[in-house]
């Protein structure tokens, strides 16, 4: 692995999203957890409270206000005078949680004029970490949530993407496959002959890309920023795009409306 230099916003990136990834495995781990509702009735469990909360710890002591699928959601007023900001979803894949299938992941993004700059991707359960940092690349590593990350773990780090030989791709999700991703999808069968589809949880999704096990993933169905701020700067920092389905932008983030339009990774 060639030269990777964190700056302290990435060393509190990783270190949050450890430290929440370890918040949620106390509650994973233990077979009694209650899941609640919240008030959109999607599940909820004391897992997202405590790895918002670890997180929390963590990006204070940053210069940076946070923008949190767990934490207050503050007018566009407040927001848009934010030049740069966390953007973080503490718990990404609640129903993956719930079936216990362990593909739900903490994100953590720093977004500077709109645009992400770095994100950490990690996925407690296997104990992998996806990090990019924009100009710099992107890196997988295998860290242990307990672990007090130093720059050792990154002597092990793996640049993305991955050069793997493998039919054309595409990520498809567990519970949103609709007529039109199916037709979007078609278009790539005429193209590339047989399209051989994974399905995954949260943002793994993006991850898939980045690390090259996917070719494309298309995501006609509702997202919200903290769903794609951390996998949008892993995919961009690894050389892929993450584009609006109609403009052919890359998205943006601290909207007004934090809902994403309908986007391709590729």
């Amino acid at each position: 692995m060639g030269p990777f230099q964190l700056n302290a916003d990435a060393r509190i990136a990783i270190q949050a999203a450890l430290d929440g990834g370890a918040a949620i495995l106390e509650v994973y781990h233990n077979e009694t957890t209650e899941v609640e509702l919240k008030g959109d009735e999607s599940p909820l469990t004391q897992a997202d409270l405590r790895s918002n909360a670890a997180i929390m710890n963590w990006l204070e002591q940053s210069q940076h206000p946070v923008l949190s699928e767990e934490g207050k959601h503050l007018t566009f007023d407040e927001r848009r005078h934010w030049s740069t900001l966390w953007i973080v979803d503490p718990l990404d894949g609640t129903k993956e949680f719930i079936k216990r299938n362990g593909e739900f992941t903490v994100n953590v993004a720093l977004v500077e004029s709109g645009r992400p700059i770095l994100g950490v991707v990690y996925v407690p359960v296997t104990g992998e970490l996806y990090l990019g940092v924009k100009g710099q690349g992107a890196v997988k590593m295998e860290l242990d949530a307990a672990v007090t990350f130093t720059d050792a773990h990154l002597e092990h780090a793996v640049a993305l993407p991955i050069a793997m030989d493998r039919p054309y791709t595409a990520v498809g999700s567990r519970s949103h496959m609709n007529e039109e991703t199916k037709a979007f999808l078609a278009t790539y069968g005429a193209q590339h002959g047989e399209v051989a589809i994974l399905s995954k949880g949260s943002s793994l999704k993006m991850c898939m890309v980045a690390e090259g096990l996917a070719d494309v993933y298309p995501r006609f169905a509702p997202t919200m920023e903290w769903d794609t701020a951390a996998g949008q700067a892993v995919v961009e920092a690894a050389g892929f795009a993450m584009l609006h389905k109609e403009t052919r932008l890359p998205l943006e983030y601290n909207k007004e409306d934090l809902l994403n339009p309908h986007f391709i990774v590729l």
